[in-house]
């Protein structure tokens, strides 16, 4: 019914662009400070193999997840852009989709992946704690009070 798999670069650039966009609508906060269209411009440069990488989860022929790991440096990636369709929540899709992201990390020679969620993604933090993810330094700019920054040895 479901599956994870790599996107690819340049024929899933519509598909990462709507479910990222919808990732972003779904924040209770303005993401504005990540200047998102900049970053659309070249995906496949930060998100492609091994700097990173972008996972879809569909179901039948439809996008109904994303998560995506880019290069902080060498031997560190940062998460990003977690995010299950609230139609299709309730299947472990989240915990499937980071455990996977961990894997292909560190398959791709990162030692260890650092994250950010905002406070409201309570669920999403537990959810990171209970794969081994504590708390550490940003590893990336983020502007938004209550953030949880937290990372893990992959």
């Amino acid at each position: 019914m479901f599956s994870i798999r790599p996107a690819d670069f340049p024929q899933d650039n519509d598909s990462v662009l709507a479910i990222f966009r919808e990732y972003i609508a779904s924040a209770p906060v303005s993401l504005d400070y990540q200047q998102n269209e900049q970053e659309f411009v070249a995906l496949d440069g930060k998100y492609s193999l091994p700097n990173g990488v972008v996972l879809l989860i569909w179901k039948d022929n439809e996008v109904v997840g994303c998560g995506a790991f880019r290069r902080v440096d060498v031997k560190v990636c940062e998460m990003k852009r977690v995010y299950v369709r609230p139609t299709e929540r309730g299947h472990r899709l989240g915990e499937k989709l980071v455990t996977a992201l961990m894997s292909c990390a560190k398959e791709n020679g990162y030692q260890r992946m650092c994250l950010d969620v905002l406070a409201d993604f309570e669920t999403a933090r537990r959810l990171y704690v209970r794969l081994g993810f504590e708390p550490c330094d940003p590893v990336s700019y983020n502007p938004i009070p209550g953030t949880h920054f937290l990372g893990c040895d992959l």
